[in-house]
């Protein structure tokens, strides 16, 4: 089987795709989890897989953003998953509720896979935590991407 390359459009061609037919949402998503389980920058911290899977096979391309997989970073809240905010002091919390935005955009059909890493609590201009290690810059991995988002 011919793994699908990850998507390098925007996300309206990519919806554009999925109604064409070109591409389903489900391809979309294995594709978004090969590129996320390559990489060696230590971007993400958490993939949420059985549920992205479960919302891609049912995805509605009919809405704004319909299957379009996305990320959320560590500092958002997304139900269920992870809340360490890039902190030893609350590593192995949860979030217990999701935030408006994220809401908003399950709610334009779009899917959310994976948590990327944070500084410590978003408040240094380096993405580099006890929580999660170092993440890499894609242009200089050596260095880190700059800001509170890894």
């Amino acid at each position: 089987m011919a793994t699908t390359p990850a998507w390098a459009g925007d996300a309206c061609s990519l919806v554009d795709a999925f109604r064409a037919g070109t591409i389903s949402p489900s391809e979309a998503l294995e594709a978004t989890l090969v590129a996320v389980g390559s990489s060696s920058l230590g971007a993400v911290c958490h993939v949420d897989s059985e549920a992205a899977r479960a919302a891609a096979a049912v995805a509605d391309v009919s809405l704004p953003l319909g299957g379009v997989p996305f990320a959320v970073k560590e500092l958002e809240a997304v139900a269920g998953w992870p809340a360490a905010y890039g902190t030893a002091l609350l590593d192995g919390t949860t979030w217990d509720h999701t935030a408006v935005h994220v809401e908003r955009l399950r709610a334009a059909g779009a899917i959310p896979v994976v948590q990327t890493t944070a500084s410590e609590l978003g408040l240094v201009a380096y993405t580099s935590t006890k929580v999660h290690g170092t993440t890499g810059n894609p242009w200089e991995p050596t260095l880190t991407p700059g800001g509170s988002s890894g």
